[in-house]
């Protein structure tokens, strides 16, 4: 049984997803220190361009090859600009299930490429590698990213109460403090009709704020 994911590139109508490189490290670390990205993401604050670079050679393609998960940045087309990152994390290869999480630079908000990246992946996890459940959670109070996982077709399960960690700034700094997580699940079968119901209402719907 297959326990890695291949190191692959995927492409839709205007986005690449593909592994990430060094030449995306100052655009990494600016994204994630956004402050919209930064109250609602794990890991170090601020991110530095050494914690991108390390993020980028060391824990991505080592999460992938320990088959943990994956790391894939969302690029534009035409451009090629780091629009964003989509990320598979607790991989379970026996259920074939996990769970999936997405981020946005704040210059692309407003275009639709959460959704558009964020299916992309699901149909390539569900048809190319047989999966048969993927997760998100969502902080509570984040509810762009909420109305994203909505439009892919996820369902919504439940809360895990105080369970999730998010940030907010004071005069001090950044100050944790503690919120619910809303558990979504996507199917192969939920997937039915979310590619031709996007494309009746003209393309992905928008969500400025989503992170």
């Amino acid at each position: 049984m297959t326990t890695t994911f291949p190191d692959i590139s995927l492409s839709t109508e205007r986005l690449v997803l593909r592994p990430f490189h060094e030449d995306d490290v100052p655009a990494l670390a600016e994204m994630m220190n956004d402050e919209l990205v930064a109250a609602w993401r794990d890991g170090p604050e601020p991110f530095t361009e050494d914690t991108a670079r390390t993020w980028i050679t060391e824990i991505a393609p080592g999460e992938r090859t320990a088959g943990h998960g994956l790391h894939l940045a969302v690029a534009e087309f035409l451009t090629q600009r780091l629009v964003g990152l989509v990320r598979l994390t607790r991989t379970d290869w026996q259920v074939r299930a996990t769970e999936l999480s997405y981020v946005v630079a704040p210059w692309a908000r407003g275009e639709g490429y959460a959704a558009e990246a964020a299916l992309a992946l699901a149909q390539w996890l569900f048809h190319e590698q047989k999966f048969e459940r993927i997760e998100l959670r969502t902080a509570a109070d984040n509810t762009a990213a909420q109305q994203v996982a909505q439009k892919i077709g996820c369902i919504s399960e439940g809360v895990l109460r105080n369970a999730c960690i998010a940030r907010t700034r004071t005069d001090e700094g950044w100050v944790d403090i503690r919120t619910d997580y809303i558990v979504w699940s996507l199917l192969p079968e939920d997937l039915e009709g979310v590619s031709e119901e996007l494309a009746d209402t003209g393309g992905f719907t928008s969500y400025p704020h989503w992170n």
